[in-house]
């Protein structure tokens, strides 16, 4: 069985583990090493079974526990060398990747997809296994015609609906803050997210995540209500983490 555990999703840190048939890939360690081992443990996944860590990208929020993860694992860290040039992850095994192009890691085949973010070379991930099609897409301001081809054949989707454009206007941030969120270079809103869905809509069911919710901009009950009015899909069926330290796996 296909399982993708969601550790975190956030600002204030993002990590997700695919599993499946006794293997795993973890993506993103933006967490303290010894919270990922403790959820890890809270949603049953064996340490011994992650073969590689992958980076979407340089932000903190992704990678503050990569360098000590991986050494605790004895896994490789694997991202473009663009990215790489960006980490300071200490003494770490790297593999790198080119983007667009794909590898396998085990059972895994794995195909990193260019974002649109204010990083040096940023990626999604379309994750194939046992028949399954796992995309993680987050931190992008538009989602390119390579992770849309991915969405519309995901079975399980974790994509990005960042912020209510209401809240995030009214809201604290400053003016030049709001305008980088909501470019192209920026962050998903709840609005881009349901529309990519219902671009994407096809007579296969698939599970979806709203991932990278704003603690400052967003509202796990707008963006859920957001999505399902835009697409139809019965706001039940929508998840995504509800409160800081929540967990969550799907199940394919």
């Amino acid at each position: 069985m296909l399982e993708v555990h969601v550790l975190a999703s956030g600002s204030d840190g993002n990590c997700t583990v695919i599993e499946c048939d006794g293997e795993a890939v973890m993506i993103d360690a933006g967490i303290s090493c010894k919270r990922i081992l403790s959820l890890m443990d809270q949603e049953g996944v064996d340490k011994e079974v992650v073969k590689a860590i992958l980076i979407t990208h340089e932000h903190s929020d992704h990678v503050s526990g990569a360098g000590a993860t991986a050494r605790k694992l004895g896994v490789p860290v694997m991202c473009n060398a663009n990215t790489f040039s960006q980490l300071s992850l200490g003494n770490v095994d790297y593999i790198p990747f080119d983007t667009a192009r794909s590898f396998d890691v085990g059972n895994f085949h794995i195909t990193p997809l260019p974002t649109s973010h204010n990083a040096i070379e940023p990626n999604a991930f379309l994750t194939q296994t046992d028949g399954k099609n796992v995309l993680l897409a987050t931190d992008t301001g538009k989602l390119t015609f390579q992770i849309e081809a991915a969405l519309k054949m995901a079975d399980i989707a974790v994509i990005e609906a960042n912020y209510d454009a209401k809240m995030l206007a009214d809201g604290p941030y400053p003016a030049s803050l709001k305008r980088l969120i909501g470019s192209e270079r920026g962050h998903l809103s709840n609005v881009d997210c349901g529309n990519a869905i219902r671009r994407t809509m096809t007579e296969s069911r698939r599970q979806l995540f709203l991932a990278h919710l704003s603690k400052t901009n967003n509202i796990p009950d707008i963006a859920r209500e957001t999505v399902a009015d835009i697409t139809g899909i019965k706001r039940m069926s929508i998840d995504c983490l509800e409160f800081p330290g929540d967990t969550r796996t799907l199940r394919a």
